[in-house]
This record gives structure tokens, C-alpha cells and sequence, in this order.
């Protein structure tokens, strides 16, 4: 089943924090994810969002994504991400298919 993660991010030091943007894709090519959205303006409906940046990923299953967020690749560039950023990250299930 697709799992979704869910990341609001707070950058602090946006010259620290592109060192792991620098990293990212290549990192996250590796795997079988699909990044879906990072949104720094987003239009917000209802409440405070008071994060700097909004990510959602998909990956087909949960193992697959936390394949990533534990891979030595990932943990290899993660230290930039917590110099020059905080962090709130969430994986959520996904809906099974309807069935007709």
C-alpha cells in the first residue's frame, strides 16, 4: 500500500540547509519514491502553518521509505538538513483502491 511522507520544515540557515538540498535528489533517485510536492507558499485554508517548507512524497510501501530515511546515503547528508533546518516528518498510510 502507498505510504506517504510528510515533512514541514522550518529553515534557519538556508546556506547549511542547501548543502543537503545539493545531495537530496541524487540520494532519493536511488530509491523508488516520487517527490509530489515542495511548496514554500502554500495557500492555506484553515490555522497556522508556520513551517518554511511543506514536502509529500509517496513511496509504494512503507519498508521502501523507511529503506530511504535509514539508507547510509540519506544519513550521509541528513546533518545538513539539521544545521540549517527543523523538522516535523510523518509517514501516513495511504487508502486502499476502491473496489467496484
Amino acid at each position: 500500500m502507498t505510504v506517504y511522507i510528510v515533512a514541514r520544515i522550518t529553515i534557519d540557515d538556508r546556506k547549511a540547509y542547501a548543502k543537503y538540498e545539493q545531495g537530496f535528489m541524487q540520494v532519493f533517485s536511488l530509491f523508488d519514491g516520487s517527490l509530489l510536492s515542495v511548496e514554500e507558499s502554500p495557500h492555506i485554508l484553515e490555522g497556522d502553518w508556520s513551517c518554511t517548507r511543506t514536502v509529500l512524497i509517496a513511496f509504494p510501501t512503507r519498508d521502501m521509505a523507511l529503506a530511504w530515511y535509514n539508507s547510509p546515503e540519506y544519513r550521509a547528508i541528513l546533518p545538513h538538513r539539521h544545521a540549517g533546518a527543523k523538522a516535523q516528518i510523518a509517514i501516513l498510510n495511504g487508502l486502499p483502491a476502491p473496489t467496484t
